[in-house]
């Protein structure tokens, strides 16, 4: 295993550096990486966030080849520069995760190039648990550069993955031309519930680790990073990963039910299915589509459902998590196989039978999702569910399976979508660029 290179600086747009206006840019144009960390991380309030081993290191290098185990140790760090896709998305999935979305505040294209390689450069610290900066300054009167939560804590294989909303590719910053073709704001779908404050978003950062607080540390002081260029627009603190991934174990969302039993894991499926090929856009090659969703569970009126039809609502028994037409939970479903009654033995609007591969022409998506808790609601009723977080190489196959599964299925009585976004996630940039450099040539 191997440890990420560290470059001495990250490029930035030649205007700034001439202007002067990030502290630190050298005359020829690119900015170090000390100026990056080191500019503007003062007094962004973060409340909107809610309120809230071994000694190797695991490369992250598209390969699928970090193994789960090793995602468990503390001093577990994943590499952000010289890979070929970011890392969060076909990396071992960490126990918990942050998902936030945001909204920019600018019309200037260069702020939205700066933060992003400031980002950049963050990141890469963070992801090998390093400080952005003092946590404890030595001149009494100056403010702490990093936030120092997570002071000692080590890396715990933390990874923080970017997305640009559509709204990136508006009139606002002279990118409409490297829009890809895919590319659009999802539409109404069957069922939706969506509050206009947990919907869209211009930027997105998910940051997954094996510790909370350092995924919080990492959410904090990137938001902080973001002041005057971008606000928080939504967020969902996720817990006890709820999709499996290759080589773990199958978790468990808050109903008590197995998912991500039959996640993508094979690296032709992500190939296929998540990977974007470059064609129509050549700076997204390497790089794939996030869909965020927070889902609504109806927990009390699920609570109090019998066991019978709970396992027909998901189509898999709810200890062993096999399909109804089997015994095991990796069996592979029969849709065919009748029951003792003679009806199917999957029920036609279970779960498992609207979203299967075999039932939807072989399509597939990449499920990496979390469970949440905000406590209670106005009614005193338990406010939880499911961060899901999917991703794959065109947008229309998640609308395509949801239009399905909010039209008929059964699950749609105990859950509602009530926050939505899609972003475009870039591939992981070279040492001495950044996420979505290209954009900007």
């Amino acid at each position: 295993m191997t440890t990420e290179p560290r470059p001495d600086d990250v490029s930035a747009p030649a205007s700034e550096a001439a202007a002067g206006t990030s502290p630190g840019a050298p005359a020829s144009g690119r900015f170090s990486r000390r100026a990056f960390l080191g500019a503007g991380l003062g007094g962004l309030a973060v409340g909107a966030l809610g309120g809230a081993g071994g000694t190797a290191w695991a490369r992250s290098d598209g390969s699928g080849s970090a193994s789960a185990a090793a995602s468990e140790s503390p001093e577990t760090a994943y590499a952000f520069y010289d890979q070929v896709h970011q890392a969060g998305i076909q990396t071992p999935q960490q126990h918990h995760a942050i998902f936030v979305s945001y909204d920019l505040t600018t019309t200037d294209a260069s702020d939205l190039q700066v933060l992003l390689a400031r980002w950049s450069a963050a990141i890469s610290e963070l992801q090998r648990g390093q400080s952005l900066g003092a946590v404890q300054p030595s001149h009494a009167n100056a403010v702490p550069t990093d936030t120092g939560e997570a002071a000692d804590l080590g890396p715990n294989g933390l990874t923080v993955t970017i997305g640009l909303g559509p709204g990136v590719f508006d009139h606002r910053f002279g990118l409409a031309e490297h829009k890809p073709a895919k590319f659009a704001d999802l539409p109404q779908l069957p069922s939706d519930q969506l509050e206009k404050s947990l919907t869209g978003g211009d930027l997105s950062l998910q940051a997954c680790a094996e510790d909370p607080q350092v995924a919080y540390h990492a959410i904090r002081d990137l938001s902080r990073m973001a002041q005057g260029t971008a606000v928080v627009r939504w967020t969902v603190m996720g817990f006890g990963r709820a999709s499996a991934g290759k080589g773990q174990t199958t978790p468990r969302n808050l109903m008590g039910f197995k998912d991500g039993t039959r996640n993508i894991k094979d690296d032709a499926d992500f190939q296929r299915f998540v990977w974007h090929d470059g064609v129509d856009q050549a700076w997204m090659k390497g790089g794939t589509y996030q869909v965020a969703r927070k889902i609504q569970m109806h927990i009390e009126n699920w609570d109090t459902d019998y066991i019978g039809d709970q396992q027909n609502v998901f189509g898999r028994s709810k200890q062993e998590g096999a399909p109804l037409s089997g015994t095991r939970e990796l069996d592979v479903p029969d849709f065919a196989r009748k029951g003792a009654d003679g009806d199917p033995a999957i029920p036609a609007t279970s779960h498992v039978a609207l979203a299967a591969h075999e039932n939807n022409g072989g399509l597939k998506i990449l499920r990496r999702s979390y469970n949440f808790t905000d406590g209670m609601n106005a009614d005193g009723q338990i406010n939880a569910g499911l961060l899901f977080i999917a991703y794959m190489n065109d947008p229309a196959a998640f609308v395509t399976l949801q239009t399905k599964l909010g039209r008929v299925d059964r699950l749609n009585e105990y859950i509602a979508h009530v926050g939505s976004g899609v972003f475009a996630v870039p591939p992981a940039p070279v040492s001495g660029s950044y996420v979505g450099e290209a954009l900007f040539r």
